[in-house]
């Protein structure tokens, strides 16, 4: 595995002993929904992840197998989707995550996060090669399949509900409202999913960016004033670990935008 870049922020407020983890654990995973792992192993990778040391979190994961993939999932797509410079070794590591969840949902078809993250993975991986190019290659029927999926075995799974509804706006945006229809796709549906991940996880600065980037594709001009002080709220959340971090800054770049 080639070398990943280092998280570029000080970490030190999102290092986390056993204990401490255990203590935030519901916090911290609002948005995956992922229950506490009962093997110590899989804990430490999820601290590595929590700390921004991505690499090594997503190494960790693999060597402890079974929930450890979702940790090593979380932990390469995260890190793909905000720190990795290259597009080609982007889109390549979003692919591994998808194939690898794939592989992950044969084994244990009720683990929602694995249905999550291929989707999530999928979804990041057709935005780079072009939404249109996606749905052409039937890839926007197999995401938004396996977020309903999550959403059926995790109904408070606050990302999933994020990425549906992102879903929906990128279709809208990209194909237009008549076309999108024919993918599933629909405004209504699209805004409610939004309002719902902000609902069960109301301090998520991505929940916030996320849906003011769907006000913007599914109500143009008209709802700028409403995305703007999105991105004000989502710039002013403290973050709680390495991605929230990310997530904060992200929004943070687009007020200065």
């Amino acid at each position: 595995m080639a070398k990943w870049t280092s998280f570029p922020h000080d970490a030190h407020a999102y290092t986390y002993d056993p204990a401490a983890l255990n203590k935030h654990w519901t916090r911290l995973h609002a948005g995956d929904a992922e229950p506490l792992p009962a093997d110590a192993k899989v804990l430490a990778a999820w601290a590595l992840f929590h700390a921004g040391e991505f690499q090594k979190a997503a190494e960790a994961g693999l060597k402890a197998g079974g929930a450890g993939i979702t940790v090593a999932n979380k932990a390469q797509a995260i890190y793909a989707n905000y720190l990795e410079k290259s597009e080609k070794t982007k889109l390549a590591l979003f692919m591994e995550v998808a194939e690898r969840a794939e592989a992950q949902i044969a084994a244990d078809s009720k683990s929602a996060n694995a249905h999550y993250f291929m989707a999530y993975a999928l979804g990041r991986y057709s935005q780079g090669i072009s939404i249109a190019k996606a749905l052409a290659q039937g890839l926007g029927s197999k995401v938004k399949s396996a977020l309903e999926t999550t959403i059926k075995l995790a109904p408070k799974h606050a990302d999933a509900h994020i990425a549906l509804g992102a879903f929906h706006a990128e279709v809208i945006d990209k194909v237009g409202s008549l076309l999108g229809r024919t993918q599933g796709a629909s405004k209504d549906a699209g805004l409610s999913m939004y309002r719902t991940a902000l609902k069960l996880n109301p301090t998520s600065a991505i929940a916030m960016v996320e849906y003011a980037n769907g006000l913007v594709m599914l109500e143009g001009e008209k709802k700028m004033n409403e995305a703007t002080q999105l991105y004000e709220d989502a710039a002013a959340c403290t973050p709680l670990d390495a991605m929230e971090r990310l997530d904060v800054e992200m929004a943070k770049a687009e007020l200065e935008d």
